[in-house]
This record gives structure tokens, sequence and C-alpha cells, in this order.
């Protein structure tokens, strides 16, 4: 194969993405078309190309070739492989931590709310959830437990981060989502989505009231690990809803309750 580059120099350019570079410098806030992500381990660079993402490159260990990475090696012919041994390879940081694969590719536009949310009756709105590894947890849940998509607001982990992306397993590439544009639930009431504050609050609704699952569209808001969802988000919704705590235990974490919590209102 003709793209496959043996690694002989590390301070060669074309690894800035691999080594070099931060998440938030790839992301290129200022020229987002030109923006990229990390996709680690062959499930989730395969779900990536599945979803119709570009690769730039890709860097892996030598004995992938013929492994693990040969399927996804046949799909991205002319793509430059930069390839080592192991024990090469972890002189770059963070690839000690991989699946023995990773692939740089082009970001897609966002988006737009109102087009994502067309047609749709269950969605997921995360606010301030910061922790990359809560985004990606949820969005698998999400994915695999009836919701139609989610929508993040500006203080959210982006679900295209490296770490992300992998606990998702990739569904970030099988389930809608996009950024809202602010902090509001304006738009979201707009499009007719009735809105579902998961807060630990004693006047809230039970998870299994039949209210809630009797509702055409709902869009299900849930807040950071620690703080949760702000005082005034949680007034700005039309239910307040908790998921009943036994033997004295206060919380779930925010990624096991969005589990239980995409289960009982999906259906």
């Amino acid at each position: 194969m003709d793209n496959i580059i043996e690694i002989t120099d590390f301070s060669a350019p074309e690894l800035d993405v691999y080594a070099r570079l931060s998440e938030v410098q790839l992301l290129n806030r200022e020229f987002p078309e030109k923006g990229l992500f990390i996709a680690e381990s062959p499930k989730v660079i395969e779900r990536a190309l599945d979803a119709g993402y570009e690769p730039v490159s890709c860097l892996m260990e030598k004995r992938h070739i013929e492994g693990e990475g040969k399927q996804i090696l046949s799909r991205i012919n002319g793509v430059p492989v930069f390839c080592a041994e192991f024990d090469i390879l972890t002189q770059l940081t963070g690839f000690k931590l991989t699946r023995g694969m990773l692939c740089a590719m082009r970001r897609k536009p966002l988006s737009d709310v109102k087009e994502l949310c067309k047609n749709k009756r269950r969605i997921v709105v995360l606010d301030k959830v910061m922790n990359p590894t809560n985004v990606g947890a949820i969005i698998r849940s999400a994915a695999a437990l009836g919701m139609d998509a989610v929508l993040l607001t500006p203080g959210c982990s982006d679900p295209l981060y490296r770490r992300a992306a992998r606990v998702s397993m990739g569904t970030v590439f099988q389930i809608e989502w996009t950024f809202l544009p602010d902090e509001s639930l304006d738009e979201i009431k707009v499009l007719g989505f009735k809105t579902v504050a998961m807060a630990l609050k004693d006047n809230s609704l039970s998870i299994d009231d039949p209210a809630l699952t009797a509702e055409d569209k709902l869009a299900v808001i849930m807040g950071t690990e620690g703080d949760g969802l702000s005082d005034r988000t949680i007034a700005d919704c039309d239910y307040t809803v908790k998921i009943p705590m036994y033997h004295g235990v206060d919380s779930l974490n925010v990624a096991a309750a969005s589990a239980v919590a995409f289960y009982q209102l999906g259906k």
C-alpha cells in the first residue's frame, strides 16, 4: 500500500494533529470549516466513516495493518497512514491510552436546531455538561434507549472530543446532535416540545408518571454533574421529574441517570 508511511521523525508536522495540538486547537473555532477531530479505535473510526466523515490521515500500530485496521484501510485508499511499532508510538503523547489506531477527520457543519428537531418526538438537552466522559456516555444511552436527537448548550464538552467519542463507542456518529445558540429553552418550546427538568426536588413528578409518556413531544433536560440544573432552568421547564432513590442514596451520576430517564421517557 503506497499510502502507508513508517514514522522516523516525531517532529514531522503531519503528526502535530496527534501529538501536539489540543482539542480546542483541532476544533478551530475561528475557522470551523477547517476543524478536525480524532477518532480513536477501529470501531469508532468505522462508525465515523459510515456516517460520511472524511479522513485526513491515520496513525496506527504496524500489527493492525493486517489486523483490526485492515478493513478500515481498504476504505481510505490514498489517505496517509503513519505507522510504527507500539513501543515507538508511545513516544507520542497519549498514544499509550489508545486501542492501536487513530484517525484525524474533518468536522461537518453543525445542523440547524429547527431542522434537526423536525419530526422528532424525544430529544435530550444537555446543559453545561462539561465532562467529555459524561457527554459520551449520555449520547450512547440516548442512541440505545429511544431518544431521537441530542442538543447541547454552549457550555458543554464537544461530542467529537476524543474521549467523548471513544466513551460513546462511536454512537456520536449514529444519533443526530447539535449545539444550541444559547442556554435558553425558548427555541425548543416554539418547536412544540414539553420540557422535562431532571432534578431532585420535593415538588417533582416521579419519572414513571403517565402524564409524561402521554406527551407527544418531550425534551429531557439534564444538568452538569454536581450542580445539576439551575433554579432558573428548572422554573422554565414544564415538568420537574426525579428518579426515586433508595437506601439513603442522594443521587445518581448524570450518565447513569440518563439511562434510566431515557428508558422510561423514550416509551
